[in-house]
């Protein structure tokens, strides 16, 4: 199984190429390429001379670019006016580094409770408006379970597809298994008050494409790395070996690295990466088991 990192603290601190080329160096197997921060280079005129470049760099030591993760954020307003209309150049962007999938959240558009099918239809409409560009790409389109803040308590509660139920119907719907697949974020489904594993298990290893892996609190949103929250995630990879899931498993914990200064990230990420690897040598014991 591969293991794989999002790029975004890197790249960030680093620049685009030479904050891939230290995640490759700090040991991780894949990469999660990183499109919503510091992304002015998909959209500059020689996109493609960049995309061939950090292939080249990725071929050249044999860690692909396996993941993506769309641009996001801002509210319902700038994302369906401002960052829906990139997705055709995120897509093909995607495509040029042949990465398998892209994460690209749902329409989240005030409260969700009472709305489900309303929400539901609207993003029926936006998954199958775009999923024309991830084939041309020859990418797929990974849907990811999402939060929101309660408009009186400020509580953390459901949002689309926080309920894994939701979201295997929304795949199911779609109904189109070469332009989608799931992304399960493993923090996401804890901070709605559900078991990671339990979600794992509900997707089964047929429709679960993607993972962010991350650890919380059960209360706020920390990506942090696992073992530093309360996630159990010898529960977590037990799950994945029993529906023998067959993606990477990639962390989306950028937020362990915040307070490190860029001389002493190089020692952070190392540390990330043999972490992550140790949690993939656990899915493989337990799948061996079987």
């Amino acid at each position: 199984m591969l293991f794989s990192t999002q790029t975004h603290n890197a790249v960030s601190t680093y620049g685009l190429e030479e904050g891939v080329k230290l995640l490759i160096k700090s040991g991780f197997t894949a990469l999660d390429l990183t499109m919503f921060a510091d992304n002015e280079y998909l959209f500059e005129p020689d996109y493609k001379e960049t995309a061939k470049r950090l292939k080249k760099i990725a071929d050249d030591a044999g860690v692909p670019f396996t993941q993506a993760h769309a641009p996001f954020g801002g509210g319902y307003e700038n994302y369906t006016t401002k960052l829906i209309p990139q997705m055709p150049r995120v897509l093909e962007f995607a495509g040029l580094l042949e990465i398998k999938q892209v994460v690209v959240h749902p329409i989240q558009q005030g409260r969700y409770y009472g709305r489900e099918q309303e929400l539901m239809d609207m993003n029926m409409e936006f998954y199958n408006g775009i999923k024309k560009y991830a084939k041309d790409s020859g990418t797929k389109i990974a849907i990811e379970n999402m939060w929101q803040r309660h408009p009186i308590n400020q509580y953390i509660v459901d949002d689309v597809c926080a309920d894994p139920y939701e979201l295997v119907k929304y795949y199911d719907t779609l109904n189109d298994p070469e332009a989608f697949t799931i992304c399960l974020d493993l923090g996401h489904v804890a901070l709605c008050c559900r078991e990671p594993q339990d979600a794992i298990r509900i997707i089964g290893g047929e429709k679960l494409g993607a993972l962010h892996v991350h650890d919380v609190d059960y209360r706020g949103d920390l990506h942090t790395l696992p073992g530093m929250g309360k996630i159990n995630y010898n529960a977590v990879c037990k799950a994945l070996a029993d529906i023998d899931y067959k993606g990477d498993f990639t962390l989306e914990a950028d937020n362990f690295l915040v307070k490190y200064d860029a001389e002493f990230k190089p020692v952070a990420l190392k540390f990330m990466a043999d972490c992550t690897r140790h949690y993939v040598e656990k899915i493989e014991a337990y799948k061996a088991e079987k």
